[in-house]
């Protein structure tokens, strides 16, 4: 089956990394990453043919990036950002 390869598990992260740029808050760069995860697992031979693990893999690859993008993006809790400077002030 085509999910069996590599280079579709990588074409899928591509195209879902790419798609994140209309959308806001982190949610396709998190799937486009765990594509990639799953893409790099399936190259080295780690992830065997199994389409219900593949996609298990890719949804924690891609809980533990969006984890990390919001973390790295200062949004936790759904709190605004207070900016404490402004563009102006120099």
């Amino acid at each position: 089956m085509i999910w069996q390869q590599a280079w579709f598990w990588a074409a899928a992260g591509v195209v879902l990394a790419a798609l994140e740029m209309v959308t806001p808050g982190f949610y396709l760069l998190g799937l486009g990453f765990g594509a990639l995860v799953v893409a790099l697992l399936v190259w080295i031979g780690l992830l065997g043919a199994s389409l219900p693990w593949m996609i298990f893999v890719m949804a924690l690859g891609a809980l533990a990036a969006w984890l990390a993008l919001r973390r790295w993006a200062g949004v936790w809790r759904n709190e605004p950002k207070i900016w404490d400077r402004d563009i102006n002030e120099d």
